[in-house]
């Protein structure tokens, strides 16, 4: 299996809903937004570890309707795999909503599972509708 079949699995898990075949695609250890700040927005909060990620699908079902979710290209390197992503979203409690074009960086380990994990994305949009 390649990565980039990986990482399209981890997408069609994720349109049924299946996030136990998600994680089990991760490390142990995964870096869950390496590299990136916290700007408070629940579901872009840096972390590691398989239930920081488990966390995060939690907080994505539970704050967020995403009305759109379109994998439009896959890009592969050597051990990275950048998805771009079309995305419409709701954040359930302020009723804002966010439209972008955004980049998931996949960096997968040479057993194939994720190591790393990051959004690149208008932070700003997600910020913005989640404020009150």
């Amino acid at each position: 299996m390649t990565h980039a079949d990986t990482i399209q699995e981890i997408y069609q898990a994720f349109g049924r809903g299946d996030v136990p075949a998600i994680i089990e695609r991760l490390a142990e250890d995964v870096e869950w937004e390496h590299d990136a700040l916290d700007h408070g927005i629940p579901w872009l909060k840096p972390g590691r570890g398989k239930l920081h990620a488990l966390a995060f699908f939690g907080i994505v079902g539970s704050q967020l309707k995403i009305t759109r979710f379109e994998l439009k290209n896959l890009l592969t390197g050597a051990d990275q795999v950048v998805a771009l992503i079309g995305i419409d979203a709701q954040v359930i409690a302020t009723g804002k909503t966010y439209s972008d074009i955004e980049a998931h960086l996949w960096t997968l380990a040479p057993n194939g599972r994720v190591a790393r994990f990051r959004h690149l994305t208008d932070s700003h949009q997600h910020w913005l509708a989640n404020r009150p």
